[in-house]
């Protein structure tokens, strides 16, 4: 239920994007979860990758089809440009007539067929493997929409604290021109108050851009409208809280990576398929059925014509005796495949196991920076509140004031940064582990 109405809601959103001035548009506000389940429904790789399930199981289907009767219907016909001649003693006379007409409908099928069988069980985990590819997608997807919405976040949160340390500035400058005015200041301060008034638009700017351009990466993996106006809901604070009482467990296991089970599906794929080449020097047996119309003239006056029918029945059995080293070769070849195949999973299942150290020691590292960054942040917003008053009350100088501000101000940036590189690293871990958060089925 929850899914038809964020559908419905972009669906209608997305119909006056382009109609309603830009100023005018209401703006959909996201959670994550949501922007999660919308991506899932309306992703293009992910439609792409429900088409490949859907095309392998037409495949499998079409290979259970070889076990049944295949009938055939089929019309020839025959014309004589020269008819045979045949010579009995010092006689002879030609045979045949000069128009042959044959119809009818022929039925053939497999009665022992060890490849067919083994090509059946190839085409069962082809479809495991797409499904397989399929659910690849949506956790590759699910990492990008989670670390893009973060980004969005990292730079909605850095403009707020860009906005702030300008409104913090222009109040400081506000209040030098204040002191300058009434004689208590000199110029000097007034020009560096107005030169760091100046220098915190441009951050305020650029940090404004920023949260466009996470945006519009948003909305494309989302599968909307460019046009349409989004929000991301809450902020990094909101995971700042959980922080505080994560316990980073390094006990992981990949059992459910989806990079190993595509390269064991493969595995698989290619030991049925060694089993299939050596079913090649197994005999065959058949089973054939044939009911026929022939009729044979000299004019084309078909209703004047007599048809013949005639049927045969036949149990073919064929033998595989020499085919010039071609089987033998095949199964040499699907050997090395297999072997290859092995090196590829070791080294990935090696790749895999660096990345999962990496990542938790990544996060072991934003949760240091973290608890630094705050405690750091407590620090700068006391000291610059103290070199506020002391400025006010003339005990203190600007040059203290803007150097406590610039601490502020960075404390806040290193606090975000650390939140930020936490959930990314926690996002690439779980992609990695083939585990899905946030409450968030991907199966559809």
């Amino acid at each position: 239920m929850k899914k038809q109405v964020l559908k419905t809601i972009v669906a209608v959103v997305s119909l006056f994007a382009l109609s309603v001035p830009v100023h005018a548009q209401d703006t959909l506000k996201l959670t994550l979860e949501e922007a999660l389940e919308i991506a899932l429904s309306d992703n293009l790789t992910v439609k792409v990758a429900d088409m490949e399930i859907e095309k392998t199981g037409y495949a499998k289907k079409g290979t259970y089809a070889s076990l049944f009767p295949q009938i055939d219907f089929s019309t020839n016909y025959q014309g004589a440009i020269k008819k045979q001649v045949m010579v009995m003693g010092d006689q002879s006379f030609e045979i045949g007539k000069n128009h042959t007409w044959s119809t009818g409908f022929s039925l053939g099928m497999p009665l022992i067929s060890v490849p067919l069988w083994k090509s059946l069980q190839i085409t069962v985990l082809d479809v495991e493997l797409a499904v397989e590819k399929a659910r690849a997608s949506r956790q590759d997807l699910i990492d990008q929409v989670q670390q893009t919405f973060y980004t969005v976040l990292l730079a909605s949160d850095s403009y707020n604290v860009y906005q702030q340390n300008y409104e913090n500035t222009l109040a400081d400058y506000n209040d030098v021109k204040e002191k300058y005015d009434n004689g208590s200041v000199a110029k000097y301060d007034l020009i560096r108050a107005d030169v760091a008034l100046q220098n915190a638009k441009p951050a305020m700017y650029d940090a404004k851009n920023n949260v466009e351009l996470c945006l519009w990466k948003l909305k494309a993996l989302l599968g909307v409208d460019l046009n349409m106006n989004i929000a991301c809901k809450g902020s990094l604070a909101d995971y700042a809280d959980q922080m505080k009482n994560v316990i980073v467990n390094s006990e992981v296991s990949l059992e459910n990576n989806s990079t190993l089970k595509q390269l064991e599906l493969q595995d698989e794929m290619l030991h049925k398929n060694y089993k299939l080449q050596i079913a090649k020097y197994y005999p065959s047996l058949n089973f054939s059925m044939g009911y026929q119309w022939i009729a044979m003239e000299d004019n084309m006056k078909f209703s004047q014509y007599k048809w013949n029918p005639y049927s045969t029945a036949a149990v073919s059995l064929a033998i595989p005796i020499f085919s010039g080293g071609q089987r033998y070769n095949s199964v040499r070849q699907t050997r090395v495949q297999r072997e290859q195949l092995q090196l590829q999973k070791e080294n990935a299942a090696r790749e895999l196991e660096v990345a999962v150290r990496q990542a938790l020691s990544s996060m072991e590292t934003c949760l240091k920076q973290f608890e630094a960054a705050e405690a750091g942040m407590e620090g700068a917003e006391t000291g610059y509140n103290i070199a506020q008053k002391r400025y006010e009350v003339g005990s203190g100088t600007l040059l203290e004031l803007q150097d406590s501000q610039l601490a502020l101000l960075q404390s806040q940036l290193n606090l975000n940064q650390s939140v930020y590189n936490y959930l990314v690293a926690k996002s690439s871990l779980d992609k990695i582990l083939g585990v899905t958060g946030n409450g968030v089925n991907e199966n559809r």
